[in-house]
């Protein structure tokens, strides 16, 4: 099965080296390009796509925006924000946004394409790591940062669902989580499909910044 990609850049150099990157995958193809988000949304409505490469900083409508937008329609491809600096507020609102996961701009070519894979299967955070420091370093400005969780859905979960939530979002694998709790990676992966399912969440980015938000995990990385 090929993943369909689109670039949304207004570099147009940076939108032609991610190309070539990817147009030698047998695996992708970068079906459509655009070069800021009002484009990127006209394009979207006439074409089929899986993965979008979203650039945070455009002209016309910013990366953020263009994801929101994105994301709130019906089934819509997952987005990859691309940033410049690892530690930015436009990948965090991105990811507030809807956004998958967020890859700096530099980043070497076979951790793109791992990270286009993980995102299209919807089966991992990308670079959980780096997510976590972002989240880290804006957690203080949430509202509701240093509460207790206020969450209605969070109600809603076991107390084992509720101990795999704080280990995603603490960056940990479904390998991971299977080890520190001692129980199959299948059975991992079942729970975390009841809680994105439960707290009507998309993927496991969005569990991060839900747990977050909701001081079920502190910033810092601890529940």
């Amino acid at each position: 099965m090929t993943i369909r990609v689109m670039l949304v850049d207004d570099q147009v150099l940076l939108r032609t080296g991610f190309r070539m990157v990817l147009a030698a995958q047998p695996d992708m193809e970068v079906v459509a390009e655009a070069g800021d988000g009002v484009e990127a949304l006209q394009v979207l409505r006439e074409t089929p796509v899986d993965v979008v490469l979203m650039d945070v900083r455009m002209p016309k409508l910013d990366g953020v925006e263009t994801t929101r937008r994105i994301c709130s329609e019906p089934d819509p491809p997952k987005v990859l924000i691309l940033t410049t600096f690892d530690l930015d507020e436009y990948a965090f609102s991105g990811l507030k946004a809807g956004a998958s996961g967020f890859m700096l701009k530099d980043v070497p070519p076979g951790e793109l394409l791992a990270a286009i894979r993980a995102v299209h299967s919807g089966d991992a955070v990308v670079a959980p790591s780096t997510t976590r420091r972002l989240l880290d370093r804006f957690a203080p400005m949430l509202p509701s940062a240093g509460k207790e969780p206020q969450h209605k859905e969070l109600e809603r979960l076991t107390d084992r669902e509720r101990e795999v939530m704080v280990l995603v979002a603490q960056g940990l694998s479904n390998g991971e989580i299977a080890a520190r709790l001692v129980l199959s990676e299948a059975t991992v992966k079942t729970h975390v499909g009841r809680i994105l399912t439960k707290v009507g969440l998309r993927d496991r980015v969005q569990v991060v910044v839900l747990a977050y938000e909701t001081g079920l995990v502190r910033a810092g990385g601890h529940g």
